[in-house]
Formats: C-alpha cells, structure tokens, sequence
C-alpha cells in the first residue's frame, strides 16, 4: 500500500473555490493507482466524492458535486488534485484521499469498501 498525505483544507465561505491536493508519502507515484476524494459529514457516512480509475478511463463525480468539483492528477502522476468550487455549506466535511492498485470495475471506481490506501483527511468548512 502507499501512504497518502491530504493538505489544502481550510476555512471557506458559500461561492468561494479551494483545491485539495493528496501525495503519495516521501514522492511516491501514484501512476497505476485508482485514487479518489471521499468526504465525512459529522453524523454521516462516508461517501464518494470524485475518482479515477488506474489509466484515468472511468471517473466517478457524486451527483451533488458534478459541475463543480474536478478530479485531476499532475504529468507526474505524484499528486492528485481535488479543484472545488462554488462550495456549499453541506459541502462542509473532512475530505480523504484513497488509492489503490486493483483495476476497477466501472461500479467499483466511487466505492469507499474498494480502496486498501488512506490519507488522514483534511478538514473542509464552508460557512459565512
């Protein structure tokens, strides 16, 4: 497995933008990696956020986050980004970072269960 370290979190309010970005530990690449952003409301399960498959073929958006929030990794496949924007109050959450190894299944790329590597979360407040 690889370690994951979240950062970019933050304190932001309704409308505005912010980027999370999630690194392999000590420059791990993640190039061949399933990675995806998950999210824990207090009180509510975790749920899938966006995600890419190993070759970037399939990617997985929540319906409520769809035109707003973008998946992308840099050239180097070492840092996936996590771009919101328009952020909303129930956007408000602690985000996580995942990655794995498998090649998923296009129903298996947003399930939490599939994923073996976890960052600690970044915390996410979206409140005026």
């Amino acid at each position: 497995h690889v370690q994951l370290v979240e950062s970019g979190g933050g304190l932001v309010q309704p409308g505005e933008s912010l980027t999370l970005s999630c690194a392999g530990s000590g420059g791990d690449s993640l190039d061949g990696y399933a990675v995806g952003w998950f999210r824990q409301a207090p009180g509510k399960e975790r749920e899938g956020v966006s995600c890419l498959s190993s070759i970037d073929s399939i990617t997985y958006s929540a319906s409520s986050v769809k035109g707003r929030f973008t998946i992308s990794r840099d050239s180097g496949k070492i840092t996936v980004y996590l771009q919101m924007s328009g952020l909303k109050p129930e956007d408000t959450a602690v985000y996580y970072c995942a990655a794995d190894s498998a090649a998923f299944f296009v129903r298996d790329v947003g399930d939490a269960n599939k994923y073996r590597s976890w960052g600690r979360g970044t915390r996410v407040t979206v409140s005026s």
